[in-house]
């Protein structure tokens, strides 16, 4: 079992930037892929990001490549999401996951990922 926690959310102001925080209990960390998610009110939760087990491999969609970086430090049981130029869009909770996959690859279906955090809000006003 994966225990995962978010933290790092708040209220900011659009062109601000934040770093999301993402602790995980697993005692080896680097068996999980993991991808950050997020679901803005009235809206299916989508992917953001996410990152392979070693952190040599990473994906990004065409909204969040420019603005957004995701990191790990598996020593740490910990991963970021950096987020640049936050935009009004980017409101939603934002939900840290990990899936174990045998292959040093990124996992972009939600379906894969077998533990969710509980979520933390960001919130970005015009």
């Amino acid at each position: 079992q994966v225990q995962l926690v978010e933290t790092g959310g708040g209220l900011m102001q659009a062109g601000d930037s934040l770093r999301l925080s993402c602790s995980a209990s697993a005692g080896d960390f680097s068996m999980y892929a993991v991808g950050w998610f997020r679901q803005a009110p009235g809206k299916e939760r989508e992917l953001v990001t996410a990152i392979s087990r070693s952190g040599t491999s990473r994906y990004y969609t065409d909204s969040t490549k420019d603005r957004f970086t995701i990191s790990r430090e598996n020593a740490k049981n910990m991963v970021y999401l950096q987020m640049n130029n936050m935009q009004p869009e980017d409101t939603a909770v934002y939900y840290c996951a990990a899936g174990a996959i045998r292959y040093d690859s990124v996992l972009r279906e939600s379906h894969d990922y077998h533990y969710w955090g509980q979520g933390t809000q960001v919130t970005v006003s015009p």
